[in-house]
């Protein structure tokens, strides 16, 4: 058998990845790598979505739910996404938010004025690389539902169902593939400190989190329930360097607090400070 290098390097060589193939092909480049990270990354992603929809004034409440078979659920109040004809792709905005990296509301200034990322690959790439994805739409009083098998839709975008107006937003169920992910587990903990940040960072949000893999007795009647945590602030950055600073000894008393915005009015800014010993 020869070891010589293969010279023959033709067309026939360069692959073409179609769709979100790319990403099962390479999942670390996009979401860090395939061990304990990679897989809360993919949480951090869907919350991050529904974040956005808070930041545009659209949203209140976020709820993060794992599941018994550690899939999640991720529910929030938003908008939902929108489910109508996409002009250019010809079939629903869902199924082209969901399937198509570089593809969101976020590219439009009009949607969004601000946002916690703009690279438009994060809920398609935990679609990707999910072995099962649902998504959930509560909109115009309709329910829609498209689910998706590693990424590839198995069936278009339908309507499952009405609801109330004020019944809106979006969920998303995912279970990550453990034929990519090193690890399957998900860490309480991990997901608790990542969305009390959130809470922090975004005042006046309601983010709760909820473990249906453990069960806390009430000891006055004796019930069980899910182990749950809730995660709200009023203060915003001003709790967060309390809560940050809360094991040492302060210099200044009360946080050192302002904010503000440009003579364009297009770029706030909020500071949060406090020295300690």
């Amino acid at each position: 058998m020869s070891d010589k290098p293969n010279k023959n390097y033709t067309a026939d060589n360069i692959q073409v990845l179609e769709g979100l193939e790319a990403v099962r092909k390479r999942p670390a480049m996009y979401i860090g790598d395939i061990g304990i990270r990679g897989l809360h990354h993919l949480v951090y992603e869907v919350v991050d979505n529904s974040i956005d929809e808070a930041m545009a004034g659209h949203a209140r409440n976020i709820q993060v739910f794992i599941n018994t078979d550690n899939s999640i659920t991720v529910r929030d109040d938003g908008r939902g996404i929108p489910v109508d004809m996409h002009p250019k792709e010809n079939r629903s905005a869902l199924e082209v938010v969901m399937t198509v990296l570089h593809a969101g509301g976020k590219f439009d200034k009009d949607s969004y004025k601000v946002s916690g990322g703009l690279h438009g690959v994060g809920v398609s790439c935990v679609n990707a690389l999910s072995s099962v994805c649902e998504v959930t739409v509560y909109r115009d009083s309709k329910v829609y539902f498209q689910r998706y098998h590693k990424g590839v839709p198995e069936a278009p975008v339908k309507q499952i169902g009405e609801c109330t107006p004020e019944d809106r937003g979006t969920q998303t169920h995912f279970l990550p593939d453990d034929t990519i992910f090193s690890v399957s587990e998900y860490r309480f903990e991990t997901l608790a400190s990542r969305m009390r940040e959130l809470a922090y960072l975004n005042r006046s949000i309601k983010i709760t989190l909820t473990d249906h893999r453990e069960q806390i007795k009430d000891e006055a009647t004796g019930a069980t329930r899910p182990l749950s945590r809730v995660f709200y602030s009023e203060g915003g950055l001003k709790e967060f360097v309390k809560f940050l600073d809360q094991t040492r000894e302060s210099m200044t008393g009360e946080v050192v607090y302002f904010e503000g915005i440009d003579d364009d009015n297009m770029y706030p800014v909020e500071v949060a400070l406090q020295y300690n010993t």
